[in-house]
């Protein structure tokens, strides 16, 4: 989210869109592995950013286009997963000439990848300055209480990952941004309410909440 000391120029606004209309489609790409629709435009920083894309073994038709010399298996992750890495620009092997290569066989990472997270999670990537600067970009609309519930429900879920990282036992919470902003966006559902409850209880509704998208929690 834009620091307070840095302003955006109005003509570097871009609309992102209804909150909550957002925010359910972006709940049902990661409980379905759907597509994201973002209006990139001509913004490439996902592309220019030195990320490592995963792949999953069952991208048929990703692997196929990708050249092997240019594949690795992913660390932590079971066989078959493989990680694409960057050229020296820190720039994604199939971007050519501005443009993905191979988009309509991309993998599914780039299919759900969207730095409007950011935004709504008040996070900011880490090291990754093009995407800080498009995430800070956007604005969202809140036409109705819904809208604004939603998004405390989501400033919620960010702060309490955060300060009650030792109410979860069993799977650590992601330091890394990306993770920590997607995490949030699954564990939101459970600070839709103004009930008293315990950290205890708060922390259960947070796995419970999790484990709809995931089989397990995350690692």
């Amino acid at each position: 989210m834009a620091d307070s000391t840095q302003r955006i120029d109005a003509a570097d606004v871009t609309p992102a869109g209804d909150f909550s209309a957002w925010l359910a489609a972006t709940r049902r790409a990661l409980a379905h592995d759907a597509d994201v629709d973002v209006a990139c435009g001509t913004c490439t920083a996902c592309c220019t950013s030195s990320y490592f894309i995963h792949v999953r073994p069952d991208e048929a038709r990703t692997l196929a286009r990708i050249p092997k010399e240019l594949l690795f298996p992913a660390p932590g992750m079971p066989k078959g997963h493989q990680v694409m890495g960057y050229d020296a620009r820190g720039h994604c092997p199939m971007l050519v000439d501005g443009a993905c290569s191979i988009y309509e066989d991309r993998p599914q990472t780039c299919r759900t990848y969207d730095c409007r997270v950011f935004t709504a999670t008040g996070l900011e990537p880490d090291d990754k300055p093009l995407i800080r600067q498009r995430a800070r970009s956007w604005r969202f609309d809140y036409p109705t209480p819904r809208d604004r519930a939603e998004q405390a429900a989501v400033g919620a879920a960010v702060a309490f990952l955060r300060e009650h990282a030792d109410a979860f036992p069993t799977w650590a919470i992601p330091t890394i941004a990306t993770q920590l902003a997607v995490l949030a966006i699954k564990a939101s559902g459970a600070f839709e309410t103004t009930q008293p409850r315990s950290i205890e209880a708060i922390a259960a509704a947070v796995v419970d909440a999790v484990r709809r998208y995931d089989r397990k929690p995350p690692r």
